[in-house]
Parts: C-alpha cells; sequence; structure tokens
C-alpha cells in the first residue's frame, strides 16, 4: 500500500511567538545609532530610518521562517493519495481559527486510518523530503496540540527505511538535496503550480494564504502529491515498459 504525502505550512500564529519576535525587532531599532561621523541630523535620521527598515524586513523574514519549525509553524493543507486514487486535501478556508490545524490532522488520520484498515498491507509513505521535513513537522504539531496520530505513520523512519520512500534523498542521496521542480523538469513531468496556473511554491504559500487563496494551495498541494507519486514510479521504474 502506497500513501503519497505531503503539507503545506504558514508561519506561526500564536501572540505570544509573534510577540516576542516583535520585541526583538523593537529592541535591534532601538539599539541602533548613526556612526560617530555622522553630524548633519538630516543624515542621521535617515541613516536610522534605513536600519529601522533592515531590521523590519529581517524581523518578516524570521516570522516566515517559522513556518519551517514545527514548534511554532502551523499547517494549514495537507494532501494524500492512496495508491493511485486521486489526491484528497484537507484544510478549512478559516486557517486562522485555533480549531483549523487539529481539524486537519484529524481528518487526515481518520481517511487513513480508514485505509490502512481496509487495505490490511503495511503502508509505505513516499513524499518529497517527506522523512525531513513533512513526517517530522506532522509529528511536531501533533505534539504540541496534543493530536494523537495513528501508530502506523512512520515518524521515526530513517531515508533508507522500507517503511518510507522518500524521492529527495532517493535521487540526491542522503544529507543532499534536490528541488521537486528539478526532478520533474528532468523527467518531464508537470512543473509546480502548473494546476493553478500561477508560480508557487513553499515560500509563497503564505502569501496566496493571506490573499485568501488557501484553495489554490490545496489544489497545489494535491498537484505536489501527484508530482510525489509519478516521480516515486519512475526512480522505482514501474512505469518503465
Amino acid at each position: 500500500m502506497i500513501i503519497t504525502l505531503d503539507i503545506e505550512t504558514i508561519p506561526s500564529r500564536s501572540p505570544a511567538v509573534l510577540d516576542a519576535l516583535l520585541a526583538e525587532a523593537a529592541a535591534e531599532k532601538a539599539a541602533v545609532t548613526a556612526p560617530a561621523n555622522y553630524k548633519d541630523s538630516a543624515k542621521i535620521a535617515e541613516y536610522i530610518a534605513a536600519k529601522h527598515a533592515e531590521i523590519n524586513a529581517s524581523a518578516d523574514e524570521r516570522m516566515r521562517k517559522t513556518a519551517l519549525d514545527g514548534a511554532r509553524g502551523q499547517i494549514a493543507v495537507a494532501a494524500v493519495a492512496i495508491n493511485d486514487a486521486e489526491p484528497v486535501s484537507f484544510w478549512r478556508k478559516d486557517w486562522d481559527d485555533p480549531g483549523a490545524e487539529p481539524f486537519v490532522l484529524r481528518s487526515l488520520f481518520t481517511y487513513l486510518n480508514t485505509a490502512v484498515e481496509s487495505s490490511g498491507t503495511r503502508p509505505v509513505f513516499v513524499g518529497h523530503n517527506i522523512v525531513g521535513f513533512d513526517l517530522r513537522f506532522i509529528f511536531q504539531r501533533c505534539v504540541v496540540l496534543g493530536v494523537r496520530p495513528p501508530i502506523f505513520i512512520p515518524f521515526s523512519a530513517r531515508p533508507w527505511d522500507e517503511s518510507v520512500f522518500d524521492t529527495m534523498t532517493s535521487w540526491a542521496g542522503v544529507g543532499n538535496r534536490v528541488s521537486m521542480d528539478k526532478l520533474c523538469s528532468a523527467l518531464g513531468l508537470s512543473a509546480k503550480g502548473s494546476e493553478i496556473e500561477d508560480e508557487i511554491d513553499g515560500s509563497r504559500v503564505w502569501d496566496f494564504v493571506q490573499a485568501g487563496r488557501i484553495a489554490d494551495v490545496a489544489t497545489y498541494c494535491e498537484g505536489d502529491v501527484i508530482r510525489a507519486r509519478n516521480i516515486y514510479r519512475r526512480m522505482t521504474f514501474a512505469a518503465a515498459d
């Protein structure tokens, strides 16, 4: 039984985390002073304003990077496909509601439990960087939110374990990286975002969600599931004549 999985994550919406990031930025701004050789008040003000703008940009970047941190980020969308079936995605339009992420996780787990119980076979989880990111992030969010996951999900799997097939490490080797887009280009597969006819990758998911386009993010996530499954088929020669 092959389970192809992908998640899309967004930055922390925790008031405590956001307040801490704002406090860091405020402290950095308060410490800004112009060089001693600056005497003109207009130039001093211009220098300080420029440094403050740099700090604001840096703070925004730090906030965005919490989307990669399972202790602080949030799963906005999870998509999964069982064997050759069409992908199914789990998400909520009110993604900023505190109950949205637990809903996504519980819906995903209910779906997987049903599929595994009806199959009666040991599942193999497939995905791009699924070992280093997706499975680890899901586990961390379950711990933070107190959502119990199914016992068959191989959260502690190593890239070479039989319970997983990580398309990234299977191609590039353990410790190395290759983008899904590069693999799709090499294998003649559809590019990321082609299903919504817009440029998108993990770094732009937050922009789409903020713009009210979480449904497009879900469609894109389902597309990544199909891409990962097609890469898996090519790499295991399942698609060969």
